[in-house]
């Protein structure tokens, strides 16, 4: 059958593994007889070994599981190679009588007294090419004993079938006669087969005998099979007749091809149905859950295995139950089993999970996990996600997120939170256990292991295991466990309980050794209780015959394992042993069978030595002989670890010693790189797909080349399954090989690569290749990409991981790099734009780099569940900063590393501050929970807790620390408290006055002085060292005016306070000095903030921030001009050397100011999405972040001496124009509003600055009559002509002082509407020589309502729309002076703008609402709601130029691209700012953001878009609302192609009046 066995390995089983991926299953062809000699297939062991393989295919095949191919041929019957004592007794009595036949029967059995039973071994005998005369004379011999013994009923049917019964029938029978599902079976038939064996006697066919007969009983025995399985199993009977040929069946026969190719068909087609029919029957599970179970399935199933052999350690149980419950009332430490490889860890913690649930007296949930044997395991993200969901669902709690469960740092948190949650259920515990950190995230454990509690709650407990020794992780772990009672040590088992643990072993395999042999092990293993030497010395043993004479055994566990490899050389050849270990010892994460056996058919040595002796039995394909694997895999046994990983079982080194000996041994520099580069040359399917490699075999002495049939790479199976094998694999076999250049080409180079990595695996598992490859690349390129791809994570977590975000995320913001890159950004770049033009979805594309570039101030954004943070402080010494959030946790982030180094729990309360001491290394932080905490922050140990009482209602709590001596303040706003830092110990506690409250308090530690000011003025004055009451005075300059912040002056010993009217003094704590007043600032003093060397003091009021700078009086005003904000300053800190100032305010903005340039703006930062509430710093990185955000930024001042590229516009008003098609832009002055900036786009720097005679309040540019139109504050509006500086013309106002709100140009650019608060202008703009004209006003009219006008829109006709503040919408017509009301917002109307047909109009809100109106019937026509997670609103919007779209700029800082036609959400794009203006383009638009790029997009849209019932599915954190107005309200009135065309939008959908559309 070698014809059809080639057919179908070379055609059908290809086709049926690329169904099988697209299925997401790993597919393997298992023919143990491919490849071999007939000798060999006919061997004894080899039929064991089929039927073993047949037993693993049904174990573990979903589907198709046994394929038989029956012939004319039987087969040989070979001699059972054991035969059990009492089937011996039985044959031997039917020999007695015969004692040739006895004596030949003894010569070749030898008994084995270590078999339990004991058992009769065949001896060897013959050769390999052949069966000897001898072997076909035991053969008949024993067949008639069995014959005798079972007419006889001394030996049972399947005792005698071993005799009489060739191979194919047992396969049969086991694969398919059994009833097992999954079989099929081809019969071949040749009619005329009998006649030309009558002709030709020496047709090899059949069954014949010794002496060329045919073997009329195997032909018998081969004739009944048939007919049971035509009777028993019909339906997997496929029946082929083929024709006669000499050569029996000859591809180039057409008949023959047409059977073979039929064959294949049916073959595949019957494979895919059992498949399918499968995947329908198996049960439902929860959504992205299945891989959870079957990780909790394989762990359990790994836990039983490891205590299959358990004794001894009844004590360490014992100590560890107890320990359980001494700490399951109360918060305690994580528990770690430690010791050597091997010594036994593993089995201590898997029989601790056997018995958890009986120890705590309460219902217990119990969590096992060994670490590395699955693909939840390998890493402490997939770890931590296994365990939230699994808590989760344990508990009955919400599961976490998607974004939670790709981001680390998320999980990281949300993993403490969860503890916690659990801790608090008083009527059920919680035990995890954790085995062998030491294969979590290997290579990484330099970072310790920040995820890990460093306390557990009470009825919480993690026990975990770490590996002694230069290569264990349990240094890293010693390094977040501080406390030594955390370590617990396993201790070597006692003499005793070794030879117990090897008796079990032996008895658990049917083996025992004869009393010479035991001694012989004994004295191998003197006071051996080292586990693992004992499982190396069970694998020798139990291979041991009673009449053989073992070797003496090694006397360490290294030259025990170095005894093992080498008796594996000894069986299977060293080459073949060398390759298979370094391959799976080589892998990254372990190989699948069907992989091995193709890297090893790519493996021209391995291939050479096994077809050393015979040619391949093909002549157009060549693998490796799957039998070789098959007998070393047996002979490996426990050697090999399984692990479920990527929808397939790979294999591993199973212990820790013999990959240490594999790696010696077989893996020197040379080596290592000649297996990597095998296995790139796999996993990248170079040699896949009919592709030939050329190879010499000895028989043949020429070049062949030969299809290796490896499986095909790509990396997708399917739309939704990736080939998360290669994913894995390539980076890392590519880079061990050397092969960088490919790795860059092929890998990191690749769009296609990196989407799918991102898709797959998360934007963390594709930065984890990057880092892994940027030490060994040189070049800055690489770096960019890696920094690109951080900068894209917040746009990938609020729109999810999809191909178009990433895509024009990184075209976006490495498209300036291109030229200047060609090896890596400019090819990736290429490749995006390629997939944009041809992307099946409607897409927003970037023409130009408009997003920040790699380079840029942005270090980090750190992203964790914070809950918003209320509190930041810096160690600059370790480059910690430490966070307080509003759900009560401390988390300290490695800023170097982007990591969070501890999570410290603990307060139940919001984090009101934290500060840092004694050089970087301690923190505390205060709590609404009232309590303090002092935490190590290079260890997280929490030092002490302590809790104030007899607060009534505590204010968020004031820190002061004066570390000289060594005390910490804690005010409350009540009371005020000493600590000594040290000891804990309360040095005093000052209670305040209720009917005076305290506001502020401020430590004067250079003055011993301790000062807290009143709500009514009253200055108190105490030691700092006693609380004793030195002195209480009144304010004397500042009467009648609430204290709002304070600033302790330590140098001058004074105290600076702001107080509610603005103003500003300096406070001297003694009476000697009148308080003297700095300053009276416009609006009430907010914050107070000092420079590190105390000569500058800022204070910030409303909108503006005042700097002053220290004298020998105290302060004076530093700068003539204040610097000025477009919202309320919420805080500032002051750069390295005093030469800048940074200020964060409420419109989400971090600005940076020039100190030495007197208040330059140097640069606009955005922040996170929410107020910018809190700033800190530490030399040149200055973290921002928001009471309202869960995340926060790290920003790098440093970068303001490097040139960037591209150079941004400093516009902070959002009114910034646009001309020259995004060429140049136009926006107020930075601290002079009274002029515009013209500034470069192409040349990144200011033109020109226009004047104007007052402040700016709107920009409006007309393109075609090239005027820019400025509405002033004083009510003027300036025109100013683009391309010239001719006169500027004036617009004057209807009324004095009366200033411009809106201005608004038709789309023919025509007719210009002037807005005032309620009266609007109509112009004419009319074209001129040498420049345009403005002539009117053609219309003046009053609104007549006491609300202002908030938006403006004109047509050509002279109607003009405006929208209110209160949300209202009129229509006037200024022909007829008539008003049309139309249905009114429910906010301010922020933008209107008018298609370019004049026949609609689109108006956007405060709220969450964009409206659609008919123009002719005044009705509106489409409502688009949009709930936010964040700020709420609509900033811009305008039609595209054929008016089938809306193009929206929103608050949250995306923009979104509607249909006209329906309403449906076509695009939206997450651009990281807030888009100020929306122009229309002949394909997309321009757009200036708040982060001063220009936006230049084009909007592609397929022609068969996705429609409403296949909504945007890539919009997280918003819900959308289309609303339909009745058609009866637009068919009356409405333009006849807008009605028609509307009305084929609704008939789709005739019952939907409100649609509600949630994207996810």
């Amino acid at each position: 059958m070698d014809a059809e066995r080639e057919a179908l390995l070379g055609v059908a089983c290809p086709e049926l593994l690329t169904f099988c991926r697209k299925q997401g299953l790993p597919f393997e062809a298992a023919d143990l007889r491919w490849g071999i000699r007939d000798s060999e297939a006919a061997d004894k062991l080899t039929a064991e070994l089929c039927l073993e393989e047949l037993e693993r295919c049904q174990r573990t095949s979903l589907g198709p599981a046994f394929v038989a191919l029956v012939g004319d041929q039987y087969g040989p019957c070979p001699v059972p190679r054991c035969i059990e004592e009492k089937e011996w007794e039985a044959l031997w009595a039917q020999l007695s009588a015969r004692p040739q036949e006895l004596e030949l029967v003894a010569r070749h059995f030898r008994r084995d007294e270590n078999s339990v039973p004991p058992s009769y071994v065949l001896q060897a005998m013959g050769t390999k090419e052949a069966p000897g005369p001898e072997e076909a004379t035991l053969t008949l011999v024993l067949r008639a004993a069995a014959q005798e013994a079972w007419r006889l009923g001394l030996i049972s049917q399947e005792q005698w079938q071993r005799y009489h019964a060739s191979g194919l029938q047992w396969e049969l029978e086991r694969g398919l006669l059994s009833g097992a599902p999954g079989a099929t079976m081809f019969l071949r038939e040749i009619p005329e087969l009998a006649r030309h064996l009558l002709q030709d006697c020496a047709l090899p066919v059949v069954d014949r005998l010794p002496d060329g007969c045919v073997d009329m009983a195997a032909q018998g025995h081969l004739s009944s099979l048939k007919q049971r399985v035509a009777q028993e199993q019909p339906g997997a009977l496929r029946v082929h007749c083929l024709p006669w040929a000499p050569d029996l069946v000859n591809p180039k026969n057409k008949a023959h091809a047409r059977y073979l190719r039929e064959l294949g068909e049916q073959f595949v087609a019957g494979a895919s149905h059992q498949l399918l029919q499968q995947l329908r029957e198996l049960p439902p599970a929860l959504p992205g859950s299945a891989w959870l179970f079957q990780d909790i399935r394989h762990h359990l199933w790994q836990g039983s295995e490891a205590t299959r052999a358990f004794c001894g350690r009844q004590g360490l149980l014992a100590r560890l139950g107890q320990r359980l419950r001494q700490d399951d009332n109360h918060p305690h430490s994580p528990l770690v089993l430690s010791g050597p490889p091997g010594i036994g860890k593993t089995a201590v913690l898997c029989k601790l999970a056997e018995q958890a649930a009986g120890l705590l007296g309460r219902k217990t949930v119990t969590v096992l996990r060994l670490l590395g044997t699955s693909q939840g395991s390998v890493d402490a993200r997939g770890l931590l996600a296994g365990l939230c969901l699994q808590l989760c669902l344990a508990f009955g709690l919400p599961t976490p997120p998607i974004q939670v469960l790709q981001a680390h740092t998320r999980l990281a948190h949300f993993f403490h939170v969860l503890l916690h949650t659990v801790g608090h259920r008083d009527f059920e515990s919680l035990v995890i256990l954790l085995d062998a950190v030491d294969d979590l995230d290997p290579g990484h454990h330099s970072r310790g292991i920040p995820w890990l509690p460093l306390a557990c709650p009470p009825r919480v407990h993690i026990i975990l295991s770490a590996c002694s020794g230069p290569r264990g992780a349990l240094e890293a772990v010693r390094a977040t466990l501080r406390d030594p009672d955390t370590y617990w040590e396993v201790e070597p088992l006692s003499a005793d309980q070794g030879q117990e643990m090897v008796r079990l072993l032996l008895a658990a395999a049917g083996r025992t050794v004869s009393p010479a042999q035991r001694n012989l092990l004994w004295a191998g293993l003197p006071e051996c209780g080292h586990p693992g030497r004992l499982w190396l010395a069970f694998h020798e043993a139990h291979s041991w015959a009673s009449f053989s004479v073992p070797t003496p055994l090694a006397a360490t566990a290294e030259e025990a394992t170095h005894q093992l490899c080498t008796r594996l050389e000894l069986t299977h050849g060293p080459l073949l042993v060398a390759h298979v270990l370094g391959y799976i010892t080589a892998s990254r994460q372990g190989l699948a069978e069907a992989e091995l056996k193709d890297v090893l058919s790519l493996d021209d040595e391995v291939l050479l030595a096994a077809y050393r002796d015979w040619m391949p039995p093909s002549q157009e394909l060549l693998r490796f002989p799957p039998l070789l694997w098959v007998q070393l895999r047996r002979d490996l046994g426990h050697c090999l670890a399984r692990r479920p990983m990527h929808g397939a079982t790979l294999l591993a080194i199973a212990h820790r010693q013999l990959a240490e000996v594999v790696r010696a041994r077989y893996l020197s520099p040379a080596e290592a790189a000649t297996l990597h580069s095998v296995l790139a040359d796999f996993f990248s399917g170079a040699w896949s797909q009919g592709t030939k490699k050329s190879i010499t075999l000895p028989h043949v002495g020429r070049p062949l080349s030969l299809d290796r049939k490896v499986v095909p790479q790509p990396l997708w199976f399917s739309d939704s399954v990736a080939n998360e094998r290669k994913l894995a694999e390539l980076p890392f076999h590519l880079l061990r090989a050397g092969r960088t250049e490919e790795l860059l080409r092929d890998v990191l180079g690749d769009m296609s690569w990196l989407s799918c990595r991102v898709l797959t695996g998360g934007l963390d598992a594709l930065l984890d290749d990057v880092d892994l490859c940027v030490p060994h690349v040189d070049g800055p390129e690489l770096g960019l990409v890696r920094e690109a791809l951080e900068l894209c994570r917040p746009a990938l977590e609020l729109r999810g991981a999809e191909r178009s975000v990433l895509y024009t995320e990184l075209l976006a913001r490495l498209q300036s790099f291109a030229p200047s890159c060609p090896l890596l950004v400019g090819p990736l770049c290429q490749q995006a734009r390629a997939w944009l033009r041809v992307c099946p979805h409607p897409v927003l594309v970037p023409l130009a780099g408009c997003l920040q570039p790699p380079g840029g101030p942005l270090r980090a954004t750190l992203t964790g569940c914070h809950r918003g943070v209320t509190a930041l402080a810096w160690s600059p010494e370790e480059q910690l900063l430490v966070v307080g959030a509003q759900d009560g946790m401390v988390t300290v982030w490695d800023v170097r590393q982007q990591l969070v180094t501890h999570v410290l729990t603990g307060h139940t309360g919001e984090v009101t501050c934290v500060a840092v001491l004694a050089q970087g290394t301690l923190a505390i932080s205060a709590s609404r929970d009232r309590t303090l905490r002092l935490w190590h922050l290079l260890s997280g140990q929490e030092r002490w807790t302590l809790r104030d009482t007899g607060l009534l209602d505590p204010q968020p709590c004031g820190l002061r620390v004066d570390e000289a001596r060594s005390v910490v303040y804690a005010a409350w706003g009540s009371q005020i408290s000493a600590w000594s830092l040290q000891t804990a110990e309360l040095f005093f506690r000052i209670p305040g006055d209720l009917s005076d409250p305290w506001v502020c308090s401020a430590v004067l530690a250079s003055r011993a002085r301790l000062l807290t000011l009143s709500k009514g003025g009253a200055i108190s004055v105490w030691n700092s060292a006693t609380g004793q009451l030195q002195g209480t005075r009144l304010l004397s300059s500042i009467p009648e005016e609430t204290l709002t912040c304070v600033a302790p002056v330590q140098k001058q010993g004074k105290v600076v306070a702001g107080f509610s009217r603005g103003s500003v003094a300096v406070v001297s704590p003694d009476g000697e000095h009148r308080d003297r007043l700095l300053a009276r600032l416009p609006e009430a003093a907010w914050f107070l903030v000092l420079a590190e060397d105390e000569s500058l003091l800022a204070s910030g009021f409303g909108r503006h921030v005042r700097v002053f700078l220290a004298d020998l009086e105290g302060f004076r005003q530093f700068m003539a001009t204040d610097l000025e904000h477009e919202d309320t300053v919420e805080t500032a800190v002051f750069g390295p050397q005093n030469n800048l100032i940074v200020t964060g305010s409420r419109d989400g903005l971090v600005q940076v100011w020039s100190l030495s340039e007197q208040g330059v703006l140097l640069d606009t930062l955005e922040g996170v999405g929410g107020p910018v509430s809190l700033l800190a710093r530490a030399g040149a990185l200055v973290a921002s972040a928001s009471h309202q955000s869960s995340s926060l930024k790290v920003w790098d001042l440093s970068y303001l001496k490097r040139l960037r590229h591209p150079a941004t516009f400093l516009d902070r008003t959002g009114l910034a124009a646009v001309s020259h098609r995004g060429s140049y832009v136009y926006f107020p002055k930075v601290g002079d509003k009274s002029k515009v900036t013209v500034w470069d786009v192409a040349e990144g720097e200011a033109q020109d600055a226009l004047d104007m005679s007052s402040e700016v309040r709107c920009l409006e540019v007309a393109d075609g009559p090239k005027l820019l139109f400025a509405g002033l504050a004083s009510g003027a509006v300036l025109a100013f002509p683009l391309d010239s500086r001719q006169d500027v013309l004036c617009i004057p106002p209807p009324e004095a002082r009366k200033p411009v709100v809106g201005m608004a140009l038709s789309k023919r650019e025509d007719r210009l509407a002037i807005a005032y608060d309620n009266v609007v202008l109509v112009l004419d703009v009319a074209p001129g020589n040498p420049c345009p004209a403005v002539e009117g006003p053609a219309y003046t009219f009053y609104t007549q309502l006491p609300e202002t006008i908030a938006s403006v829109a004109v047509l050509g006709d002279h109607r003009v729309l405006y929208g209110m503040t209160s949300g209202d919408l009129f229509l006037y017509a200024c022909a007829d002076s008539q008003v049309f009301p139309l249905e009114a917002h429910g906010s301010c109307v922020t933008c209107m703008d008018v298609s370019h047909s004049e026949q609609l109009v689109v108006s956007g809100s405060q709220e969450d609402w964009l409206c659609l109106w008919d123009l002719g019937t005044c009705e509106c026509r489409l409502e688009l709601g949009y709930t936010s997670s964040y700020c709420p609103g609509v900033r811009c919007a305008c039609f595209s130029k054929d008016d089938k779209y809306v193009f929206a700029g929103l608050q949250d800082r995306s923009v979104i691209v509607w249909s006209v036609l329906d309403g449906t959400l076509l695009a939206s794009q997450f651009v990281h700012a807030v888009v100020t203006r929306i122009i229309p383009t002949s394909n997309g638009f321009i757009a200036p953001t708040s982060h001063g790029y220009i936006l230049q997009e084009r909007f592609q849209c397929p022609a068969s878009r996705a429609s409403q019932q296949d909504p945007l599915r890539n919009f997280q954190k918003a819900v959308w609302r289309v609303k339909w107005r009745q058609r009866q309200e637009l068919a009356v009135g409405a333009p006849q192609d807008l009605v028609s065309e509307g009305a084929q939008g609704r008939e789709t959908k005739p019952s939907k009046r409100s649609q509600v559309c949630r994207i996810v």
